[in-house]
């Protein structure tokens, strides 16, 4: 097919699809767990570790790795000192993620261009490098996944109850949010910092409307991530679009049509 011919497109698809099938299953674990709004937290801590990069000359997809990571930690640790409004902790850390983002950025008023970028996803930014980066970490995400997995549904459903039969529950919950940065700063390059938690969530809400099972929850929502990802690319592509927002729009259809065809179906039993 033409679109394969260039080498860019076939590395944005690599990239793309590692993250979809990245940021649907960590995503499942994310709303079960009411923390939708985690994914925009960090996403804004990797756009402050984006903008630190350019600012200071290292590799800017390394900053958002890192910055993403630190910011999952401070969350663990606020969480631990607002037991109660654990919310808080999400975002007050988005809100400094934002703030250093900007500062940052307006420090390096020259890089504004090469910013836009990574704020809303490019075909022709992912590198051979990042391709390696994002196959070797995402393939620990995934096997992480797959090692705790009874351990994070334990702790999903009932922290109580995990904690009682033996699991640490603040180590588990610590490394959950250390692999969800990790999601979120391999994802910027093909989504962007600013839609890279719609990404998380959408496929994942789709899942929960139609899934009867756990697992089968974490098939639908790769289905779903994948699929508009591939579309979005194409689209994007041909249509000459900014990726990260095409990508989003077909997710958000597929949601907005399975909520449709459920309320119709229910007229239809009424």
């Amino acid at each position: 097919m033409e679109i394969f011919a260039y080498s860019f497109m076939v590395r944005a698809f690599i990239a793309g699809v590692a993250a979809a099938v990245l940021t649907s299953t960590i995503g499942v674990f994310v709303v079960l767990r009411r923390m939708s709004i985690v994914g925009d937290s960090l996403s804004h801590a990797s756009l402050a570790g984006v903008a630190a990069g350019m600012l200071f000359g290292f590799y800017p997809f390394y900053g958002a790795l890192l910055f993403s990571v630190l910011a999952a930690l401070l969350i663990e640790v606020m969480r631990a000192a607002f037991k109660r409004y654990a919310e808080v902790a999400i975002a007050v850390v988005m809100s400094a993620g934002m703030g250093t983002a900007v500062v940052l950025i307006s420090l390096g008023k020259s890089f504004n261009a090469d910013l836009f970028s990574y704020l809303f996803g490019s075909l022709m930014a992912v590198t051979p490098g990042d391709i390696k980066v994002i196959s070797t970490l995402g393939l620990f995400v995934i096997a992480s996944i797959i090692l705790l997995r009874r351990e994070l549904f334990a702790v999903t459903f009932d922290e109580d109850t995990a904690r009682l039969s033996g699991i640490p529950v603040k180590a588990v919950n610590a490394y959950f949010s250390v692999i969800t940065a990790l999601t979120v700063a391999l994802s910027v390059r093909v989504v962007g910092t600013l839609l890279v938690s719609a990404l998380i969530v959408i496929p994942a809400a789709v899942s929960l409307q139609l899934a009867r099972s756990f697992r089968s929850a974490f098939f639908i929502s790769n289905a779903v991530a994948i699929f508009s990802v591939v579309a979005g690319l194409y689209i994007s592509f041909y249509l000459d679009l900014a990726p990260g927002g095409t990508i989003v729009l077909i997710a958000s259809s597929v949601l907005f049509m399975v909520l449709l065809l459920k309320k119709g179906v229910r007229k239809g039993w009424n």
